[in-house]
């Protein structure tokens, strides 16, 4: 017998339908990729803002907040990434059932982490949001100086260097912080969940 023969799943007495209608939103994940520096801290910063002077009930994951606890033990080989992801995923997946708008700003540079995020939930409960910002443009802000300290040789492993990044297919929304401003960005956010019925 296995650990897992004997745990059981508690049903709660007070459902995940019965939260979202308390908060009058349907939960979902807004689940921010791109590049470091490609905007992705920024913009669920401002999205979350703006939903919550709606009256919105959220809550922002972001990558550097959570390696500081949940995923302190965990580095940044591939291995490890992918559990850092995992580890999201689920946690995300209780906000769902809480009835949360919950924005995740990650790197999470391969496919098949994101698309195990996505199976976790239900299919309308996940949003990809794919920042559209070019190598070029994140190494020329670097806001950390990640980039510099990859190119020298000072970090290993550093997405768009020498560790891959795999561009979403079909993300429900594209971002361009090139084209757009920090406020366009966010309101193009904002329609896509009144216009999906996420948020009235």
């Amino acid at each position: 017998m296995t650990t897992n023969d004997n745990i059981v799943w508690y049903l709660h007495n007070v459902t995940k339908d019965e939260r979202s209608k308390q908060k009058k939103q349907r939960p979902c994940i807004l689940w921010f990729t791109g590049l470091s520096g490609s905007g992705k801290s920024t913009i669920s910063s401002a999205v979350e803002q703006k939903l919550f002077e709606l009256g919105h009930h959220t809550y922002l994951l972001d990558g550097d907040n959570v390696r500081h606890g949940l995923n302190k033990d965990l580095g940044f080989s591939d291995s490890d990434r992918v559990e850092n992801i995992r580890r999201i995923g689920e946690l995300s997946k209780l906000m769902i059932d809480a009835g949360l708008l919950v924005m995740t700003a990650f790197i999470s540079p391969f496919k098949a982490d994101r698309q195990l995020v996505k199976d976790l939930v239900q299919q309308h409960e996940f949003v990809e949001v794919y920042m559209d910002t070019s190598l070029e443009e994140c190494e020329k802000r670097d806001p950390k100086g990640l980039y510099k300290k990859a190119r020298s040789g000072q970090i290993k492993n550093f997405t768009g260097i020498d560790s891959e990044y795999e561009i979403p297919e079909n993300p429900e929304l594209i971002i361009n912080t090139v084209e757009l401003s920090i406020e366009e960005c966010a309101d193009k956010i904002i329609t896509y969940l009144k216009d999906n019925r996420i948020i009235n």
